[in-house]
């Protein structure tokens, strides 16, 4: 039976999905969490199933499904593996949305195929040892010369650094400039002068890996910087908010999970005599649970349907992730206390779920900023009757 939130078409898409989750990203999804090792695979099985580049038309490759449908496959493979969830929602919501929206007819044709059919991995680099929240503070330096730019800094905290096929690199002509500066490029792997730095050791998401990306002097021609000189910043805000969406569904499939596997447990466990579901300061844990899932689905869901109204939509976006990211959190964290002992035993998966929660709180817009993004809006003008 399906969500009757959803349309019967992305019902279908949700069932599918979650099918094709269980079945295959699943069952290494620990090993691949233990071992670091980053999962191409599951790229390339989401490629050729039609799951990369939803919203992009077939001409370019993608289904042409709406970007609630993209969601609800972020939300599904969360369910069952919350880093392969964020190297897609980055190859999808930033990188190839990046091309789709932005890309001459020629950038389309040359890069969308391949990224969409899950053979090419893309990343999105913009953030800088001093400019994390203040994207505008970026220092990498886009230098004319030779027919294109030749890019010089450090980026950091990339997702899918040193394994992506190309990154879409956020640099200024002019720093004199500020945000009106800043330019966006496509800089392939394998060019002279891009490196990358050895895998973060992370707290969660292991298999995702994050690395530094350093360009020393990478030219790039001019046929791959993406739309006019300084309209990066734009482009960029306009991206994280759709990257948003994508983390508060991460979020809400790792809550479904600690729901699911909390509840299993509270209905078998035995204590003194009974279930420990029968135990009222278990089922108040479940109730809150129960309750907030919900509300950030719905929250999440409809930030995804208002997704075209780009910047208008930007307080709820916010929203949407703040909540499900804090709220996932939160409720990882009462998924192992229900578990007592075992939830903090690695053996019982439990404690991955609130370290691969955490990030949510953290990556494309810590929750202080999403505080900020939202009370700055409602000082100004925003709709109330939009809450």
């Amino acid at each position: 039976m399906g969500l009757s939130i959803l349309s019967d078409e992305e019902n279908a898409i949700r069932d599918a999905v979650r099918t094709l989750v269980d079945k295959t990203i699943k069952k290494n999804s620990a090993q691949f969490d233990q071992t670091a090792q980053f999962p191409r695979e599951n790229l390339r099985l989401l490629g050729e199933q039609g799951y990369l580049g939803m919203v992009v038309e077939e001409e370019w490759g993608g289904a042409g499904a709406t970007y609630l449908a993209q969601t609800l496959v972020v939300e599904a493979i969360a369910s069952v593996d919350p880093a392969t969830a964020v190297i897609y929602e980055v190859h999808n919501s930033l990188h190839i949305e990046a091309l789709w929206r932005y890309g001459t007819v020629e950038q389309k044709r040359r890069w969308l195929p391949k990224l969409c059919g899950g053979q090419a991995i893309g990343a999105f680099a913009i953030t800088e040892s001093h400019a994390g929240s203040n994207a505008a503070a970026l220092s990498t330096r886009a230098e004319r010369g030779d027919g294109g730019y030749y890019l010089t800094g450090r980026k950091i905290f990339i997702t899918s650094g040193g394994e992506a096929d190309q990154y879409l690199v956020f640099a200024t002509v002019d720093p004199t400039l500020g945000e009106r500066g800043i330019t966006a490029f496509v800089v392939e792997n394998g060019q002279p002068g891009l490196s990358f730095g050895p895998p973060e050791d992370k707290m969660g998401i292991r298999a995702s890996r994050t690395s530094e990306v350093v360009l020393d002097r990478v030219y790039v021609p001019a046929e791959q910087r993406l739309g006019a000189e300084g309209e990066g910043y734009r482009m960029a805000l306009f991206l994280l908010d759709g990257g948003r969406i994508g983390i508060a569904a991460q979020g809400v499939g790792i809550m479904a999970t600690a729901l699911q596997r909390s509840l299993d447990y509270a209905r078998r466990r035995e204590q003194f005599g009974q279930t420990i579901g029968r135990f009222e300061a278990i089922q108040a844990r479940l109730a809150d649970m129960a309750t907030d899932l919900h509300a950030a689905r719905l929250m999440t869901y409809e930030a995804a349907r208002r997704r075209e109204e780009g910047p208008a939509q930007r307080t709820l976006f916010a929203m949407a992730k703040l909540f499900a990211s804090e709220k996932a959190v939160l409720h990882a964290a009462d998924a192992i206390q229900i578990h007592g002992g075992y939830g903090y035993m690695r053996e019982f998966g439990v404690e991955r779920l609130l370290r691969d929660a955490k990030v949510t709180e953290i990556y494309e817009g810590t929750s202080e900023i999403m505080r900020i993004v939202i009370a700055s809006q409602l000082l100004k003008d925003y709709d109330l009757d939009n809450i």
